[in-house]
């Protein structure tokens, strides 16, 4: 029996714009309801995922947990809105502003900053800025491409570069990955970012971590997710599932493909046909 739900966000759990399908809201709360765990497992900030807890029901739970910027931390989530950061893998900001030099490889790059509670973006592009409306997600323009701020901020979680054009993306991989490969895991997402953590750091490490903290087998997790930056969690978990509209790549790797899109329910397919066997 499936006790502990992973599930990535864009493009999974949402729909295309940001919201969630109401069948899948349902069999959520139902699911947690029956004594479950769905825990958001997101590249993105834990921030900005208390938006889409809320839509979900679960922003009054006892203890909610979500694991953030590609397995860089591990947040537990109290109904009185307290939150408490119980697992953090950080980078050191010589090694971000080594990634960060490397990428800006044309002048139309995108880079997003993750400290452990804020997003940085320098040179923000329109796509983006619709991207993060749509999605709520907080940030701070960053007004130069000079970094020592950095050090008077929190713990850095990673650095990302947002691109429409995926050759421009696999150029960046490959450049950055030409100096730090054995320093960096580099992951692909929402068809936009090429992402840098901390080698070590990654979406299926932390979700096992935290079903170890919670009594939980590997048997009884289950990820959910669409795209490369996914890949980790779904080869991890006890049952890896992709949405009908995952990457191939994600597809082949998975214990069970879903018959239906992130805008159709995906989730919700997942919780009410799969869950108890």
């Amino acid at each position: 029996m499936i006790k502990l739900i992973l599930s990535d966000l864009d493009e999974t759990l949402l729909d295309d714009d940001g919201t969630i399908n109401s069948q899948n809201v349902t069999a959520v709360q139902k699911f947690v309801k029956n004594g479950g765990y769905f825990v958001p497992n997101t590249g993105r900030s834990y921030k900005s995922v208390f938006g889409t807890l809320k839509d979900l029901g679960l922003n009054k739970q006892n203890k909610q947990y979500v694991v953030s910027y590609n397995g860089g931390a591990i947040v537990e989530i109290h109904e009185d809105g307290g939150e408490k950061i119980i697992v953090q893998h950080g980078m050191d900001l010589e090694l971000a502003k080594k990634i960060f030099s490397l990428g800006q490889i044309q002048a139309d790059i995108d880079t997003h900053i993750y400290t452990i509670d804020t997003l940085f973006i320098y040179n923000i592009s329109k796509n983006d800025e619709q991207y993060m409306r749509e999605r709520s997600v907080p940030y701070q323009e960053m007004a130069n491409d000079k970094l020592d701020f950095l050090s008077n901020e929190k713990t850095i979680m990673k650095v990302i570069f947002e691109h429409r054009d995926p050759d421009v993306l696999q150029k960046i991989a490959d450049t950055v990955n030409a100096q730090l490969a054995d320093r960096v895991l580099t992951t692909f997402s929402s068809n936009r970012y090429v992402e840098f953590n901390p080698k070590g750091s990654d979406k299926g490490s932390a979700g096992l971590e935290l079903a170890d903290m919670l009594g939980i087998s590997r048997n009884e997790v289950a990820a959910l997710g669409d795209n490369l930056n996914d890949a980790a969690q779904i080869k991890a978990a006890g049952v890896g599932v992709a949405v009908a509209n995952a990457k191939p790549e994600i597809k082949e790797m998975a214990d069970l493909v879903l018959s239906k899109t992130n805008n159709e329910g995906a989730v919700a397919e997942f919780i009410n046909e799969h869950t108890r066997k």
